[in-house]
């Protein structure tokens, strides 16, 4: 599939369209569900993904959705799709809930289990995010204009790292004990992958649980805009629409920085 800038800009509508009904709900008082995995749900993850679907099958109504909020798509049938899209409607549920506006809409395009193309948009924040293989990577704030991104080829004295708010962790100290100096970017959601994307942090290594969906759409970004996203103990890029659908830990930098970071 060609993304075109007629696809591009259709994309980032629909993952505009979904940030509202998102906004709509987070600014009323809403009530969180617990799915039999035990992460948090709310009407807004519901709503946008229906809002996404539903837009996604108006423009490629040939090809699958794989999404968090979607019913479950056995192996056999998806291990066969060379094309498909991978959405989490509302990433960053947890920051969600706690009200610190960090959480986005990721939007990707798998092809050949590779994300080709992606859309990270942030709503509170009202930055959105967009780029792939081919395309390069691009930012903007809503109705401002865009500008193209690219991830720091090189890391200076002080190691600029971003990290998670919600997963702090034993393994993230090891792996920052490599460092003379360094200096932490918390933040939420998919949003961490961006800084890289943009060149705003040097890396991101996440070395705790995360699913295809949530890493998909900056992983696009983050290989439009010069880097990769790693399996931490092999290094390769990382794959997708796996049998089980759970990442490795993995490390977002420079395609160059890879086997710089211990």
């Amino acid at each position: 599939m060609i993304v075109n800038d007629e696809i591009i800009s259709k994309l980032l509508k629909i993952a505009q369209k979904a940030g509202s009904a998102i906004l709509n709900v987070y600014k009323s008082e809403f009530s969180v569900f617990i799915k039999e995995d035990k992460s948090p749900l709310t009407e807004a993850d519901k709503q946008a993904h229906k809002i996404i679907k539903i837009n996604l099958q108006n423009i490629t109504p040939d090809v699958p959705i794989l999404s968090e909020e979607g019913t479950e798509i056995d192996y056999n049938e998806r291990s066969k799709w060379d094309l498909y899209w991978l959405i989490d409607p509302l990433d960053g549920t947890k920051e969600f809930i706690k009200k610190n506006d960090e959480f986005t809409v990721n939007i990707a395009l798998m092809e050949y289990n590779r994300p080709v193309f992606g859309v990270v948009f942030a709503p509170v924040l009202n930055k959105i995010y967009w780029g792939g293989v081919n395309i390069g990577s691009f930012t903007k704030e809503i109705n401002g204009k865009s500008k193209s991104i690219t991830v720091n080829s090189k890391i200076g004295r002080t190691v600029s790292v971003a990290v998670s708010r919600s997963h702090p962790s034993d393994k993230l100290n090891k792996f920052l004990s490599q460092f003379n100096k360094y200096e932490l970017h918390s933040m939420g959601s998919s949003l961490k992958m961006c800084l890289v994307a943009e060149g705003a942090v040097d890396c991101y290594p996440r070395l705790g649980p995360t699913m295809e969906w949530d890493t998909a759409a900056s992983h696009a970004i983050i290989l439009g805009s010069g880097g990769d996203l790693v399996n931490y103990s092999t290094r390769n890029t990382l794959d997708y629409n796996k049998k089980n659908l759970l990442n490795p830990e993995f490390i977002a930098c420079h395609i160059d920085l890879v086997n710089r970071f211990r």
